[in-house]
């Protein structure tokens, strides 16, 4: 198998839309022994699976109207000309993918896992020069970004803020983007305003990333949100069509919200709960590009109101940055999500996200670190997948992906089996 066997068995339940639990049963095994097999190799209870099952899942897979349909996206084309902007391998916005090529990265992304574990290591971007351009604040995007191309070999220069760039000395978008592409390979840029990095774009032929781009749109965190939805789903044995998501808090100017909801409405019947407090409300011109595909979208007042039943809760902080004369300084502690609200509307496989930052300062009212030892809180495993989705990005616009898994060696280096002191132990294994 020239793909990890998780990976392997990941991508045979997306192509099928089964769960564990009916995917176990299709190929006539416990439920246990497929969990062991879709742990990390590196995991002391991952098992291989024999190779009569293997033989049997690519039946299964390349079957009938599924083959029919992997041979036509192999028709397509390489993924990067199949997410292109106007020919160009640039990732502005969530609106490029379809549902079919958004999984196409995910697969990619689950080939990325042993190098985002620190259990490989591979350097097919060697030599290539990432140029982070960020005119705002920011520290996990741009630290994962670095990391992720970093972690393929390549280099990084950064730069943050407007004080220290040549644009506060007057120069334009487009001659700052034309001049950085003769010193980089790619770049990833945040800029507060909308539709900036959109212009970045169009004054270079290299792969642009928007990495923020004001309310707009905050594309690889979505893909990164949406992957780990799916990653919990498969633990819990559910599937993202006909799920219940609610999303709560600042809706207007929060632009993970804006592509996660446009990612999401590629699946099926998602019921969406948005809560958020007055005047803070999701744009409307985004709630009628989320109604398809029968999802149903209802905006509610209150917290037992939207999350009763949810799968998901997906926190938001106020952008106060992005206020022009609106009041509103901060959530009352009616949007607050705590431990409390979960335990008394939610059940105990609800899965709690936040983009982060969280603000934990006292009368903030942002998710609460009441939840911080509670297994249903998932932002820590949601900033790990940043890794191997930016990591899949950049192989996909550069166009190594196909590269990678023969690239791979082990590492040479001591690492912990936990990132996080006090993760619990399927932190590590899912």
């Amino acid at each position: 198998m020239t793909i990890s066997q998780q990976a392997f068995l990941r991508d045979a339940m997306r192509r099928l839309n089964l769960t564990r639990d009916v995917f176990a049963t299709r190929i006539g095994v416990k439920r246990r022994a497929l969990d062991t097999w879709l742990l990390p190799e590196g995991s002391q209870e991952f098992r291989a699976m024999p190779e009569v099952v293997q033989r049997f899942v690519s039946e299964i897979v390349q079957n009938g109207v599924l083959l029919e349909k992997y041979t036509q996206s192999v028709q397509d084309g390489p993924l990067r000309d199949r997410i292109a902007v106007e020919g160009k391998h640039q990732l502005l916005s969530v609106d490029q993918f379809t549902r079919e090529s958004v999984e196409d990265l995910f697969r990619v992304a689950d080939m990325m896992q042993p190098i985002a574990r620190r259990q490989k290591v591979s350097r097919v971007l060697e030599g290539a020069v990432l140029g982070n351009l960020f005119f705002e604040a920011s520290t996990r995007t741009r630290v994962s970004f670095g990391s992720a191309f970093c972690r393929l070999g390549g280099s990084v220069c950064d730069t943050t803020g407007f004080t220290f760039s040549s644009m506060a000395k007057g120069e334009s978008i487009y001659d700052t983007s034309r001049v950085m592409s003769g010193y980089v390979d790619a770049m990833v840029i945040r800029h507060p305003d909308q539709g900036s990095v959109a212009e970045f774009a169009r004054a270079t032929n290299i792969p642009v990333v928007n990495g923020g781009d004001g309310p707009g749109e905050h594309p690889s965190q979505a893909l990164l949100d949406l992957y780990t939805i799916l990653t919990e789903f498969s633990r819990l044995g559910k599937l993202l069509d006909g799920a219940h998501i609610a999303m709560v808090g600042d809706l207007k100017y929060g632009r993970t919200v804006h592509s996660l909801i446009k990612l999401m409405a590629l699946y099926k019947n998602v019921k969406f709960s948005l809560v958020s407090p007055k005047g803070l409300e999701m744009p409307s011109y985004i709630i009628e590009q989320a109604s398809r595909n029968g999802n149903l979208i209802e905006q509610k007042t209150t917290l037992a109101e939207g999350l009763a039943g949810a799968d998901v809760i997906y926190a938001t902080r106020v952008q106060k940055e992005r206020f022009a004369n609106e009041e509103n300084e901060g959530y009352t502690p009616d949007f607050q999500i705590n431990r409390a609200i979960i335990d008394a509307y939610c059940s105990p496989e609800t899965i709690v996200m936040h983009p982060l930052p969280r603000d934990s300062r006292p009368g903030a009212n942002d998710l609460s670190v009441d939840l911080n030892h509670d297994p249903r809180l998932a932002i820590f495993r949601q900033t790990d997948n940043g890794i191997p989705i930016r990591m899949a990005i950049f192989a996909v616009l550069l166009g190594v992906e196909g590269l990678v898994q023969h690239s791979l060696r082990d590492v040479t280096w001591q690492h912990p089996s936990h990132v996080g002191p006090d993760d619990s132990v399927f932190h590590g294994l899912e």
